[in-house]
């Protein structure tokens, strides 16, 4: 059984060292540069929208039309989407290592032709644009099955969930820094080019200089994915692929003993063969739809609802800022004045709800389980987002906008310490080692799904059926209040989709995913029952070898 390997053995029940942290921050960097190149284009798409579409004589500054933006915003998803289940297939065949380094490089590439992007006229900027931003997502696509799926096979199983989570936590830094990023290129570029309010002189509002600002903050991202690709060519393949799935046992033992620091017998040829021999079984195959057929659709169904949930919650970020007076009317400011207001609504945002969710899912995860985090949070979802809902006309009042902020916070913090984390730990740890890098690609690719379905679906459902409320270019919708009410029913859903995932806490992969099964045992589940026969004296088995049941 594959529990026997000893490499795997030292792995579960190895102590916490350095580098289970090296490895998290590796990781860990490239997530930080995901949400960072991800979230950083909401901060510049109004600047863009004065900067290629002003029209002269208009009462507001010009914006990005429908279509435009629908684009800019979510072909970096559509990229994601493809490079999951792209890279999370190769990660498979050529081995985790081989295919890191790929990924790293693309989001180098990208981010920084995303900011040389090419031309003046509008739609060559944006077609261009659009083109790297695509590539750009492909590359983050390929960050999330192989970062979970190394960060699982390299952990000890006493603190797997929170070093993985650990990893996906470091999304907060960069949401964060995004933020953070914006406010200190439009501060600066503000304090050198001074310039009058639209309102006050629409032509001089955006310097020409405002063009190298949005430039600036996404060839920013390229630099963290930069000083990390060294460390991650320096990282040797999990020992989990090689034993399991290379089959090299020689070779996962010398790896993991420089790793851990300690002497680990290499297994014979012999012993790895019998180790692993077992009925082999394909992805599309029965026995795989009958092992794991159910846990995928659970993985997968969760992690769509979450991200069609989580996504759209960008919808109302505008209502709110504008509520609580942190971002005025586009026409009493200046571009970059504006730019500098809405990243720092949205580093607040971050800093209070988003980055804490993260880190107490890294807290608790290893003591209430997954499964129980991901139930709270969707449950907490489902509340926060039917307490908004259902008055909703009452939180639309001024002197209700702090209890609104209130309730919008708290849904962000109960996303992100709740499935927002889980999800994208679980099918790390659930699924075979020769399938594990695909099963979390197709997982997160039913997620980025749900979040183009979020993020782009709801925007024209929230509209208003009244065309003075509306946004310019936009169909009638169902409105905000309807639209938060469906939003609360897909949480509902996630609550009950959670229950076919399995809890994984405390035990090893391969237990898991029942590599440690061999091929002349089967699973029973019976309780209570007397074992009739004189021989026996069982009365309750779990998994008994066929030769032990009585017939």
């Amino acid at each position: 059984m594959a529990k026997e390997l000893q490499v795997l053995n030292a792995l579960d029940v190895a102590k916490t060292q350095w580098y289970h942290f090296t490895a998290i921050v590796i990781a860990g960097m490239g997530f930080f540069t995901d949400a960072y190149d991800l979230f950083c284009i909401s901060l510049v798409t109004k600047l863009l929208g004065r900067i290629y579409y002003h029209h002269d004589g208009a009462i507001n500054p010009g914006t990005l039309p429908p279509n435009v933006s629908a684009a800019v915003n979510g072909v970096a998803f559509c990229g994601t989407l493809t490079g999951q289940l792209f890279f999370g297939w190769l990660g498979d065949k050529l081995g985790r290592k081989n295919v890191y380094g790929m990924t790293l490089m693309i989001m180098v590439i990208c981010s920084i032709a995303s900011g040389l992007s090419f031309g003046k006229e509008p739609k060559a900027v944006m077609a261009t644009l659009c083109f790297f931003r695509f590539w750009l997502g492909f590359g983050i696509g390929g960050d999330y099955p192989l970062s979970a799926t190394i960060m699982s096979e390299y952990a000890n199983k006493k603190t797997r969930g929170a070093f993985i989570a650990a990893v996906f936590a470091m999304q907060g830094f960069g949401i964060l820094t995004g933020g953070m990023v914006a406010i200190i290129m439009s501060a600066a570029f503000k304090a050198a080019y001074p310039a009058p309010a639209y309102e006050v002189n629409a032509a001089a509002s955006t310097v020409p200089e405002a063009d190298f600002v949005w430039r600036m903050i996404l060839m920013f991202g390229a630099l963290p994915a930069a000083l990390t690709y060294y460390w991650r060519m320096k990282m040797p393949e999990t020992a989990r692929y090689t034993a399991l799935v290379a089959k090299n046992a020689k070779q996962a033992a010398s790896d993991m003993s420089k790793v851990l620091q300690v002497e680990l017998e290499a297994e014979t040829t012999e012993k790895v063969v019998e180790v692993i021999s077992r009925k082999e079984f394909g992805l599309f195959s029965k026995e795989f739809v009958r092992r794991h057929g159910l846990h995928l659709l659970g993985t997968t169904s969760t992690w769509f609802l979450l991200d069609v949930a989580f996504y759209s919650q960008n919808l109302f970020q505008k209502d709110i800022f504008s509520a609580i007076g942190w971002i005025p009317p586009a026409k009493t400011m200046n571009a970059l004045e504006e730019v500098f207001k809405i990243a720092r609504a949205q580093t607040l945002i971050a800093l209070c709800s988003t980055v804490p969710g993260y880190w107490f899912t890294v807290l608790f995860i290893d003591r209430i389980g997954r499964f129980a985090i991901q139930l709270m949070g969707f449950s907490m979802m489902t509340v926060f987002m039917f307490a908004l809902a259902i008055p909703y006309d009452h939180w639309t009042h001024r002197d209700n906008r702090i209890g609104f902020v209130i309730m919008y916070a708290l849904t962000f913090f109960f996303a992100n310490f709740g499935p927002n984390a889980t999800t994208f730990v679980v099918p790390a740890e659930i699924f075979p080692a020769r399938f594990r890098s695909t099963c979390h690609g197709i997982s997160a690719a039913a997620g980025k799904a749900g979040a183009i379905v979020g993020a782009f679906g709801f925007l024209y459902a929230a509209q208003p059926k009244d065309p003075a409320k509306r946004d310019a270019g936009y169909p009638a919708g169902i409105g905000v209040r309807n639209s938060l009410i469906v939003l609360g029913c897909v949480n509902a859903l996630g609550v009950i989709f959670t229950f076919l995932v399995p809890e994984s806490n405390g035990i090893s992969l391969e237990e898991m995913s029942r590599e440690n099964e061999n091929e002349n045992e089967i699973e029973i589940e019976i309780e209570n029952v007397e074992m009739r026969g004189a021989s026996s004296g069982i009365r309750d088995a779990r998994t008994l070898p066929v030769s032990s049941i009585d017939h």
